[in-house]
């Protein structure tokens, strides 16, 4: 795993919202704008981008936490700047900060954290969780 940031680094990740986004399930649309659920895998990517500078070719990186406050809405057509702030470095456990606006207007904000792990390893603890 290479080290090439520090705390306090930034990545951001801008997102148009689209129906695709909207909160919905299976019984039918809940509101016509941007999911926490969508927001999720948006803050899930922007902290990944530090994550593919991280890792080596035989490593890759794992989901381990995402805490989401959801604080406003976002409307079709809007576009969100995903920002997150490189936290902290444990082992191999990466933390960020995430803050997702549009303009002025705060959309959410939230921590993710995500383990860099070799694929063998990860294939092997996937393997032995389906038994």
């Amino acid at each position: 795993m290479r080290h090439p940031f520090q705390e306090g680094d930034t990545k951001q990740y801008f997102k148009k919202v689209t129906k695709a986004d909207f909160a919905q399930f299976e019984t039918g649309l809940v509101h016509p704008v941007c999911s926490t659920f969508a927001l999720a895998q948006a803050m899930e990517w922007a902290s990944r981008l530090f994550v593919l500078e991280m890792k080596e070719g035989d490593e890759e990186g794992i989901g381990t936490m995402l805490h989401i406050d959801h604080k406003g809405p976002a409307f079709e057509g809007e576009t969100l700047r995903v920002l997150a702030t490189y936290g902290t470095l444990i082992g191999n456990e990466l933390r960020c900060e995430i803050t997702v606006s549009i303009g002025d207007r705060l959309i959410a904000t939230g921590q993710t954290g995500q383990k860099i792990l070799k694929k063998e390893k990860i294939h092997r603890l996937l393997k032995n969780s389906r038994n």
